[in-house]
């Protein structure tokens, strides 16, 4: 009993001594297991963003693609220029000329380089004009 009384510091070490080393162990080898898991989920991830990274730099290049033709395409096309009012004093008597002498509002238009509609107006209101000073006389 005394021999085991001794000993019994040494076996208590030595125990401890082993737990410690099978916790250092299993410590380790979770440690290990969750690098494994985490480089697994890292490595995931960067396939992840490797593909929405292919997916964004394709989508940017359609757009440039489709911005560019669309430049293009604004290039090419030219606003038509409005049509000209060029009624000024002379040409609203040369109309008012050929109106009396028996011209189609088509062909004043088209003579003095005119919008058909412009000349038409321009009859009605002399027309107006005219039937309104035959009222007030």
């Amino acid at each position: 009993m005394q021999l085991f009384l001794q000993l019994a510091p040494f076996v208590l070490l030595t125990a401890g001594i082993g737990a410690c080393a099978f916790i250092f162990v299993s410590l380790k080898s979770e440690i290990q297991a969750l690098n494994q898991r985490l480089s697994q989920r890292l490595k995931e991830q960067q396939e992840q963003f490797d593909a929405l990274q292919t997916n964004l730099t394709a989508q940017f290049a359609d757009t440039k693609t489709r911005l560019r033709e669309s430049e293009e395409r604004a290039g090419v096309l030219v606003p038509p220029s409005p049509p000209r009012s060029g009624l000024n004093l002379s040409k609203r008597s040369q109309a008012l000329r050929m109106s009396r002498i028996g011209e189609k509002p088509e062909n004043i238009a088209a003579a003095l380089s005119l919008p058909r509609r412009e000349v038409e107006l321009l009859l009605k209101v002399q027309k107006i004009i005219l039937s309104s000073n035959d009222i007030t006389f």
